[in-house]
């Protein structure tokens, strides 16, 4: 296992930009708003010469537990129990205020040792502003600049010295986990399903809709193995986004679908699948990426066989490229039926996976060709030769032969129709790319 450092703070003090900075790449959404950060987000990064897994939480605020603040600071301290070093960040220009008093005292009495970070330290008089921080009681403080990465070089040295010894005789499993992203509309239960699947409330959830404001990423191991789930923040229409913070929060959405290799689409089975969600279905087929439909709230659906059906029938008239997509049935929130969501994911990875051997390819080509020959294009045959499958991931099929690319787009469907009938690939993009030789005896 992966020594865990989880970065902690009140809200507005830049822990996600350090976290950022730490990372190396920017993974976490950045703005001036306070509590931006709700959900703790995870990602694997390399501190002091050591693989760690680092935690970025969402600010520590004083709130009732059935607030939503309360809910997220009720998520930050599973995260500093969690933790193997915690990183407190206070912001040195603003000063110490009551709350970073109230929380060090209440780091002192956790067994993770933490380490001191005063932050906004850039320019003159920097340094003289982290020496306040002594009064935490909490030791030497490492003065930074997470904006402009100073201090960083300290940091990590110091919070190397700061973590459990390695462990020689530890064996690494490095298998790659399947990348699996959990999207839909807003309130549609994504982060529920991510809770229920993990058996722990690992998100922050309730009847607010956009608690989810980042893409936030978590290793997870169900009975197959290694799973890298992906909660995302719910994707209105576009037309109704208007706040950077939320455009911010479709992109880093949008960010994960692309990284991902299924995605699990969330529908709220009382209110249908709409427009929106066929957007955000068609933007995965885009990307390649299997798509498996999370038909959430089930319990509450009153007639179900009319709910299937009016599913059925909007997928097939208007998700034909993902024709025979899987459908499970579920309550996030009772766990029916969540178990059976893991084997079918895997089941779709399998044939997203797939690759034909060439012989066998070729057969069936040879058969769906003799079975419905190739229309003329401006009056003239369109030969085709053979096929072949260069990649998988998703399954891609290359047909040559003379105007192969004159091909019309009907049968060019056809094609893409047989090949996934033939070879048992429902709600699996398929891309066909068809490339034609050139005649040696027309002059260019």
């Amino acid at each position: 296992m992966l020594p865990r450092i989880a970065i902690i703070g009140r809200p507005n003090v830049g822990k996600s930009t350090l976290f950022n900075r730490l990372a190396g790449r920017k993974l976490a959404i950045v703005d001036n708003t306070p509590g931006v950060t709700r959900d703790r987000k995870e990602v694997q990064a390399r501190l002091g010469g050591r693989d760690v897994l680092l935690l970025d939480t969402a600010g520590l605020e004083e709130a009732p537990p059935d607030t939503v603040a309360g809910r997220m600071r009720a998520s930050s301290e599973v995260a500093i129990r969690q933790a193997d070093l915690v990183l407190f960040v206070i912001d040195a220009k603003a000063g110490l205020t009551p709350s970073d008093r109230a929380f060090a005292a209440w780091l002192r009495r956790q067994p993770a040792p933490v380490l001191l970070v005063a932050n906004k330290t850039e320019g003159r008089g920097g340094g003289m502003a982290a020496m306040e921080a002594y009064e935490l009681g909490l030791g030497d403080p490492v003065a930074i600049s997470a904006e402009h990465g100073e201090g960083i070089a300290d940091l990590h040295s110091t919070a190397a010295e700061m973590l459990p010894e390695e462990e020689d005789a530890e064996a690494r499993d490095r298998d790659r986990p399947l990348r699996l992203a959990i999207v839909g509309r807003p309130n549609a239960g994504k982060s529920t399903l991510l809770n229920a699947l993990l058996g722990e409330e690992r998100m922050i959830t309730g009847p607010e809709p956009g608690l989810t404001r980042d893409a936030v990423a978590v290793q997870w191991e169900d009975d197959e193995g290694k799973v890298r789930l992906v909660d995302t923040a719910g994707m209105r229409k576009k037309a109704r986004i208007s706040e950077s913070l939320e455009q911010m929060s479709v992109g880093a959405t949008i960010a994960a679908l692309k990284e991902a290799e299924i995605a699990v689409l969330v529908l709220d089975a009382t209110l249908g699948m709409d427009e929106q969600d066929l957007r955000i279905a068609r933007l995965a087929e885009r990307e390649g990426r299997a798509v498996v439909i999370a038909y959430n709230k089930w319990d509450a659906v009153e007639d179900r066989a009319v709910a299937r059906r009016k599913l059925e029938d909007t997928l097939q008239t208007s998700l034909a490229q993902l024709k025979g997509i899987t459908v499970v049935a579920l309550s996030a929130i009772t766990g029916k039926g969540v178990d059976k969501l893991m084997p079918a994911v895997r089941q779709v990875m399998e044939r997203w996976n797939r690759r034909i051997p060439t012989g066998e390819l070729n057969r069936w080509f040879e058969g769906a060709v003799a079975r419905h020959n190739p229309p003329l294009a401006d009056g003239r045959r369109i030969k085709l030769r053979y096929a072949t499958m260069p990649k998988a991931r998703p399954p891609t099929i290359a047909i040559f032969g003379p105007r192969a690319e004159d091909l019309p787009e009907d049968y060019r469907r056809y094609l893409v129709n047989s090949f996934r009938d033939a070879f048992d690939m429902p709600g699996v993009p398929i891309r066909l790319h068809c490339r034609g030789g050139k005649n040696p005896f027309v002059e260019e």
